[in-house]
């Protein structure tokens, strides 16, 4: 059976329902007999893709990829960082659900400690009204210490305390001194030996997932190259082209290539062939949204029904859930930067949360003006061709056929 490669993209700020259309295209590969896995190509924990069963069973995944729920492995790439604390507790509490996840770890993964993720909140707080829009979990700060420091520390590390220890006490005194210099938050206040104790302890429980195969550290030649059993590759986006390094409205950007690119690159370089039959998948959800500070033109509350599961709340970082209707030039802007990367491959729609919208019509600006659609005529709006055009009345990923 020959290999095929799917990879899942975002066309807004996130949340556009990136989760279903992973959790839909594992369960049509599992459906064709074909042995799949989900590659996370960027981003890290701080991720939040909902996927709910038909038999009602519900799970927000963070540090698992959204094919947990089918028994579908997941391989986290160096291009992800990686939280051993946060997929300690999201592993217990599938477990805990009666699933039994698998997690390939890159060896090169980028580790976020405690001290990434008390810079990145000592620093966003200190913006006041100026807030970049960060979660507050350490993502960029665990992104611009491996750019721009020698201080680096890999997943593979963790299997080894002498090292992470010694790398852990240089972190330390880095973020004390850029705290103490560029914030007014007292680095000296807490009990940093309790927090580098947590830290061992989770690298200890990490070796105890390593020796029973729930967790394994991998290559990145491992998992693409001859031999590997994978028939279909479903590479899930985390957030949305909007909020790119490369393309996004600077500064309420995130450290991390949202496109296509990262994806493409993995196959390029293992896989030529398979790269250049990789089929893109778009998803949007029926309106914009964007949780945390930045732009979000013809910003305006979009009556909503059906949002009881909603997985964003208004948090201390990002502020209140924003909402607003579809800009069609945004998503033709954002479908031209993908195109820098993916021209010429398939590309499909998925537009979500349909359920959601009082009459089933579809609020957008286009052309200067509000117009209230049908969602079959979104298509012909945007300056894209599509070889498939879906739409998602559920949450649920086996609504999608």
């Amino acid at each position: 059976m020959t290999q095929e490669a799917h990879i899942v993209v975002g066309l807004g700020f996130g949340d556009e329902g990136k989760g279903v259309a992973t959790d839909w295209l594992c369960r049509r590969a599992l459906a064709q007999g074909r042995t799949p896995l989900v590659v996370r190509f960027n981003g890290g924990h701080q991720a939040g893709h909902t996927v709910t069963t038909a038999t009602g069973l519900r799970h927000v995944f963070s540090n698992f990829g959204a094919g947990t729920l089918r028994d579908v492995p997941t391989y986290w790439s160096s291009y992800c960082t990686f939280s051993p604390g946060s997929m300690l507790k999201e592993c217990e509490a599938l477990q805990a659900a009666g699933v039994q996840p698998r997690l390939l770890v890159d060896a090169l993964c980028p580790v976020t400690t405690h001290y990434d993720v008390l810079y990145n909140r000592a620093l966003e707080i200190g913006r006041g009204p100026a807030r970049h829009g960060s979660c507050g979990l350490g993502f960029g700060a665990t992104v611009e210490r491996h750019e721009q420091t020698p201080l680096r520390l890999y997943a593979q590390d963790l299997r080894f305390p002498a090292v992470y220890g010694h790398k852990l006490r240089q972190i330390c005194a880095h973020y004390r001194a850029r705290i103490q210099a560029e914030t007014s938050f007292d680095f000296d206040q807490l009990n940093h030996d309790a927090e580098d104790q947590r830290f061992a302890d989770h690298a200890e429980a990490l070796g105890r997932l390593l020796a029973d195969n729930t967790v394994q550290i991998v290559t990145e030649a491992a998992v693409f190259g001859a031999g590997a059993p994978w028939e279909t590759y479903v590479f899930e986006g985390a957030q949305g082209i909007l909020l790119d390094m490369d393309f996004g409205l600077f500064p309420h950007v995130t450290r991390s290539r949202t496109s296509s690119a990262n994806a493409l690159a993995l196959l390029q370089r293992h896989q030529p062939a398979l790269a250049a039959t990789a089929q893109i998948h778009y998803v949007s959800r029926a309106y914009h949204t964007r949780h945390g500070a930045g732009p979000l033109p013809h910003e305006a509350p979009v009556a909503l029904v059906n949002t009881a599961a909603e997985t964003n709340q208004q948090n201390d970082y990002q502020g209140t859930f924003r909402t607003g209707p579809l800009a069609i030039e945004l998503l033709n802007y954002a479908l031209a930067c993908d195109a820098t990367h993916a021209a010429g491959l398939p590309r499909h729609l998925l537009v979500t949360c349909l359920d959601q919208l009082p009459d089933g019509r579809l609020p957008c600006w286009h052309q200067g003006k509000l117009h209230q659609i049908q969602p079959s005529e979104l298509p012909g709006l945007v300056e894209t061709e599509f070889a498939s055009c879906r739409f998602s009345y559920s949450n649920a990923g086996d609504g999608l056929g």
